[in-house]
C-alpha cells in the first residue's frame, strides 16, 4: 500500500459534542486498513483523515454511528501530512488515565451521595460519569488490541450501559408510583456543583495537555451534555427546595438515563 496515492478527506460530525463520542469515531476510523493518520478538533467537530484510495470506506464507518457526518472536502495530501497523526499511543494512554480516574472518582462520590440523599438526578449523573469511564477503559485496552477484541470490548460496555440505563428507568417509575419524602435538595445541589467543578478543572487539565504536545489534540471531557447534566441536577435541586416536590429530582433523572442509554446505543452500533 505504500506506492498508493493519498487523500486527505474532511468530515464535519455535527453530533459529535463529547470526548467520548470522539473516542468512538476514532476507534471506527482506526481499524480502517486504508487509514493512514486521523485528527480531531471537538470543538470544531472535525475529522481530518489522510487515506489511500477513495473515501467511500470512511464514510459509511462513520455513517454507522450515527452522529450526523458529511464530508466537507478532499484532495491529494500534501508532503508532511501522511504522518502518525495528532497522537501518540503513550500520550493518548496517559490522558485517557486522567479522565478515566477522574470519571470514576466522581461516579463513586455522585452514586454515594445520590443514594443517601435519595435523589435520581445525582444517580443519574453517577451513571452518566461512569458510562463515559467504560469509553475510556475501553479506548485503552484497545489502544493495541486486535479489531475482534475491540469489537468485544465495545459490545460488553455497551450491554452494561444499557443495563443501567434499563435499571434507572425502572427506579423511575417505581419512585413514581411510590409515596415518597423529596430527595435531599442542598445535597443534590453541592454535589452536582462539585461535579460541575471537576468537568470544569479537568478541560482545563486536558486542554494544557494538547497545547504542550505537538501531536496531541487531547480528548475533552466537559462538554455540552455534561454541563446540561450538571444544571440540570442544580435546577431540580433548587425546584425540589422551593416546591418541596420529588417531581423535579424524577425529571431530572429521566432525562439523564435517556443521555446513558443513548450512549449505549452508539455504542453498540460501534461493536457490530
Amino acid at each position: 500500500m505504500s506506492g498508493a496515492s493519498l487523500e486527505r478527506s474532511s468530515y464535519h460530525v455535527a453530533r459529535m459534542d463529547c470526548a467520548a463520542e470522539e473516542s468512538l469515531v476514532r476507534m471506527k476510523l482506526e481499524g480502517l486498513p486504508s487509514v493512514r493518520s486521523l485528527r480531531v478538533d471537538l470543538d470544531a467537530r472535525r475529522v481530518d483523515v489522510v487515506h489511500e484510495g477513495g473515501s467511500d470506506a470512511i464514510g459509511r464507518a462513520l455513517r454507522e454511528l450515527s452522529l450526523g457526518s458529511s464530508l466537507v472536502a478532499s484532495r491529494p495530501a500534501e508532503d508532511g501530512e501522511a504522518g502518525p497523526g495528532d497522537d501518540t499511543a503513550a500520550t493518548q494512554a496517559r490522558v485517557l488515565w486522567t479522565v478515566l480516574a477522574i470519571n470514576g472518582g466522581f461516579f463513586m462520590l455522585e452514586a454515594a451521595s445520590g443514594l443517601l440523599a435519595r435523589s435520581l438526578g445525582l444517580l443519574g449523573d453517577s451513571l452518566d460519569m461512569l458510562a463515559d469511564a467504560f469509553v475510556y477503559a475501553l479506548a485503552l485496552v484497545v489502544t493495541r488490541g486486535s479489531a475482534a477484541l475491540k469489537g468485544r470490548i465495545a459490545r460488553l460496555s455497551g450491554v452494561l450501559q444499557m443495563a443501567l440505563a434499563v435499571l434507572g428507568f425502572a427506579e423511575v417509575v417505581r419512585r413514581a408510583v411510590t409515596p415518597a419524602a423529596p430527595p435531599g435538595d442542598v445535597t443534590m445541589m453541592v454535589v452536582a456543583a462539585l461535579a460541575l467543578a471537576g468537568n470544569a478543572a479537568t478541560l482545563a487539565l486536558l486542554r494544557r495537555a494538547r497545547s504542550g504536545e505537538a501531536h496531541m489534540r487531547a480528548s475533552v471531557i466537559f462538554t455540552s451534555n455534561d454541563v446540561i447534566i450538571n444544571l440540570g441536577v442544580i435546577a431540580a435541586g433548587a425546584l425540589v427546595a422551593l416546591t418541596g416536590s420529588r417531581w423535579p429530582d424524577l425529571a431530572i433523572g429521566t432525562a439523564v438515563f435517556a443521555v446513558v442509554a443513548r450512549g449505549a446505543v452508539r455504542i453498540l452500533a460501534l461493536s457490530r
